[in-house]
């Protein structure tokens, strides 16, 4: 971009100023929301080299994919997506066709569930990163938590979990090309759909909670269901998408496994008592996977399951 006044008239192109959710939009120190409810709130940081990197990612990926972690969140909240704040730090070698596709990805994303970037910072720096806060608006039983589970509650999911990892390791061992080889997978990974009307058909069904499962199953299942419970999984490996066999038998792994472990996926997870089950079960994509146990720890398919996933900060 020539200019910060450049970058800022471009995104005012993408990004309109005004939305019902804003008292005060972007261009004074703050904007300001309208009040009357309680709104929740989610940040994620979307940094080259740690999330992404540009060998496969295009510029119209990183851009979707930087909202779309965030509006996740939300779905998993049984939220209305509403409004973003986007702090970007952009390197000078980056051309102004980069940005342009960027920002018409992000924005096209953001129209689709009328979200209003409210405002955020610019800054340069040697590599490329996205800071996005989301706001969204409670759905019809208030906000969806996670630790309300009770024993025997039924655990369930909506999404794919464990392709996004079978794109992810794809792309980094053929770059571009796996594209083609493993097309859905490698979507999953690129440009992840948040289900945020799932999440609110889900919020209006009774269930006890959902979260979205950005860790994998065998990291966020424990988080899930808290300290004191535990769950017992029942996955049927026919039940997992092809492209997740297809990467497994090149790779000489068992599938189970490896959907367990994830990542990335931005399925939805969730919980719902046997009892008041039957309005989920009529959602698009439910599938039941297993329930909520006494006893702390997972269970796959009879055996303990004691990988424990994906963690920021393991080397």
């Amino acid at each position: 971009m020539r200019s910060e006044a450049h970058f800022l008239e471009r995104i005012d192109h993408y990004f309109p100023r005004d939305h019902e959710f804003l008292a005060l939009g972007r261009g004074d120190d703050c904007a300001v929301l309208r009040g009357g409810t309680d709104y929740c709130v989610t940040s994620d940081l979307f940094l080259e080299g740690e999330h992404f990197r540009r060998d496969y990612f295009s510029a119209a990926d990183i851009g979707y994919k930087a909202l779309a972690v965030n509006v996740s969140d939300l779905a998993a909240m049984g939220a209305k997506p509403v409004a973003f704040t986007m702090d970007l730090m952009a390197p000078t070698n980056l051309p102004d066709d980069f940005w342009e596709e960027f920002l018409k990805s992000m924005a096209g994303l953001a129209r689709q569930f009328d979200m209003v970037l409210a405002g955020g910072d610019l800054s340069r720096c040697d590599r490329l990163g996205v800071s996005i806060s989301a706001f969204g608006a409670p759905g019809a039983t208030g906000f969806l938590r996670r630790g309300n589970c009770a024993p025997g509650d039924i655990l369930f999911t909506v999404g794919d979990f464990g392709l996004a990892r079978a794109g992810l390791m794809a792309l980094e061992a053929e770059g571009i090309k796996a594209r083609e080889v493993l097309p859905a997978a490698v979507m999953a990974h690129l440009r992840p759909k948040p289900k945020v009307m799932i999440g609110t058909l889900l919020n209006a069904a009774g269930v006890n909670g959902l979260m979205d499962l950005s860790d994998g199953l065998a990291r966020d299942l424990p988080r899930f269901v808290g300290p004191d419970l535990g769950a017992n999984l029942t996955i049927d490996p026919a039940s997992l998408h092809g492209d997740i066999h297809a990467w497994c038998e090149k790779a000489g792994i068992d599938p189970v496994e490896f959907a367990v472990l994830g990542g990335e996926d931005y399925a939805l997870l969730g919980a719902v008592s046997p009892f008041e089950a039957g309005k989920a079960r009529s959602v698009p994509g439910y599938v039941e996977i297993g329930t909520v146990t006494k006893t702390p720890g997972l269970v796959v398919n009879g055996t303990p399951f004691n990988n424990p996933g994906f963690d920021h900060f393991s080397q």
